[in-house]
């Protein structure tokens, strides 16, 4: 018998905003900073100003990828029960229920997937990691950027960072975390593809207007 569905709106505009826009700011930064620690294009002339522009192009993704972070900060205190910040805590007895549960599915030790409108537990867990791994990007491409200026923002922004690690460890760990980054976005993508078609609940797809189809007996 089939299920009737629910037209359900789970993700705001501000969530699908920063969502591509974060996309967007993550494959100029890992495309521009990949070349700029490890330069496999070299001018011919003093007249290409390559490095010079995929460093701006670099800066310009970052200030970018700073603004969404603190438009999705924002919205994860304004926005509705599925943006919310809570559900990156998944520590309550029901919620670690879910997250146990949610593992199993992923495992493929169990055929019950997950039954969440929004974030799963598992989702809300990672995406509490996640930001933290971008938050820490912000600061660390920062402080190396405060190394040749000076000023309370720049401080601010990423300065401090310098008086807690030395600025080679600071471009090692910037370095190395966008790989987790991008093994994530892998991850990401897999996961998403596979629940939709598992849930056949318009998953993919909400992620560009919104729209959830979600059975009338899982409605919160």
């Amino acid at each position: 018998m089939k299920k009737s569905r629910v037209r359900v709106y789970a993700w705001e505009f501000p969530v699908r905003f920063t969502h591509w826009i974060n996309f967007l700011c993550i494959f100029t930064l890992a495309l521009t900073g990949y070349y700029i620690g490890d330069p496999f294009i070299h001018a011919l002339s003093s007249k290409q100003y390559i490095m010079g522009w995929t460093r701006f192009i670099h800066f310009v993704a970052a200030y970018t990828f700073l603004m969404s972070m603190i438009i999705r900060l924002y919205w994860a205190l304004m926005g509705n029960k599925y943006a919310c910040y809570k559900v990156w805590f998944p520590f309550s007895g029901k919620k670690i229920h879910d997250l146990l549960g949610t593992l199993k599915f992923y495992l493929f030790l169990s055929k019950e997937p997950p039954k969440n409108i929004g974030h799963t537990a598992v989702a809300g867990l990672t995406y509490l990691i996640v930001y933290a791994i971008f938050i820490f990007e912000i600061f660390s491409g920062f402080a190396m950027y405060s190394v040749n200026h000076s000023g309370t923002i720049w401080t601010l922004l990423g300065g401090w960072l310098l008086g807690v690690m030395d600025l080679q460890t600071i471009r090692l760990w910037h370095h190395f975390t966008l790989y987790i980054i991008l093994a994530f976005i892998v991850v990401h993508v897999y996961i998403g593809w596979f629940l939709d078609l598992v849930e056949k609940n318009g998953l993919m797809g909400s992620i560009f207007d919104g729209y959830k189809f979600v059975p009338e007996e899982d409605l919160e």
